[in-house]
């Protein structure tokens, strides 16, 4: 039977592919105190569970990633009962092996943006009144270990081999990496290169979200092969030519997820101890 008593426990970000072909879908518009989500939240059922797909880019895909509203997208998913987050994405694989169609699974994160807003508590007032307090979140590990889990386990039911672990770097966009940029991330010794998972992935914490990325390789970055480098075109073809598979996969991540209740891992400690100073959705 489905989860009961919210519009969603599942929020899946990304793109309008993900949902289109459910037979049931609603679609709500959702006002948060940080503006408008990147667009309508599509709810739907799934392996029994009730899930809301959130379009990253705008269903039209016209939001690039600097300018994306993370914090109203996490809120957002929230305020309508989401406690676990997936958050598939395309990146750019750092090493030759992790060529294209690889599916990653990462468990760290480095963040090289540049102008993005990461935090619900910086002790600004909101529209209502209320200030959040300042908040110093513990990031040491970014990804939820049981989601992480679950994602690892979709993957082979599905015959995909992932990789299991690896850190993603979180570039500011929209412009691809120069060879000197990718090539010194490559020497950092980290995965993959995206421009989506920060600051969703440490917002979902403030708001004590489970929030585990699934990431697509669909190039080999500039630095990691001889050629013109990436192109969009490239990204979305590979894109394309794999994307049944990773939402067959996303799928049945949804339908082994823990339930609301039973969830416990180290997201949903994430505020012990603290006074946070504004009431969360």
């Amino acid at each position: 039977m489905a989860e009961t008593n919210s519009a969603a426990t599942i929020g899946v970000i990304g793109g309008s592919g993900f949902y289109s072909f459910l037979d049931d879908v609603t679609e709500i518009t959702v006002e948060t105190p940080y503006g408008a989500p990147s667009d309508s939240l599509f709810l739907g059922e799934l392996a029994g569970r009730k899930v809301a797909f959130l379009p990253r880019h705008g269903r039209e895909h016209r939001t690039p990633p600097h300018r994306i509203n993370y914090r109203a997208n996490l809120w957002a998913l929230r305020s309508v009962g989401v406690r676990q987050v997936l958050g598939p994405c395309a990146v750019g694989g750092l090493v030759p092996e992790h060529g294209p169609g690889t599916l990653l699974v990462p468990d760290q994160l480095v963040d090289r943006t540049k102008s993005r807003t990461q935090t619900f508590f910086d002790g600004e007032p909101l529209p209502d009144g209320s200030v959040p307090n300042v908040v110093h979140m513990t990031f040491a590990d970014p990804y939820c270990p049981a989601g992480r889990s679950v994602a690892l386990g979709a993957a082979r039911g599905r015959g995909w081999e992932p990789v299991d672990g690896g850190t993603m770097v979180v570039i500011e966009g929209p412009r691809f990496s120069t060879r000197a940029e990718s090539r010194w991330h490559a020497a950092q010794g980290w995965s993959v290169v995206g421009m989506t998972g920060h600051p969703e992935a440490v917002l979902a914490r403030e708001l004590g979200l489970c929030y585990t990325s699934m990431a697509l390789v669909t190039d080999l970055d500039a630095g990691a092969e001889a050629g013109e480098g990436v192109s969009h075109e490239e990204v979305l073809r590979v894109f394309g030519e794999n994307v049944d598979r990773l939402r067959e996969v996303l799928f049945d991540a949804v339908g082994a997820l823990p339930k609301t209740a039973d969830r416990d891992c180290l997201c949903t400690r994430a505020h012990d101890g603290w006074d946070l100073g504004i009431e969360l959705p």
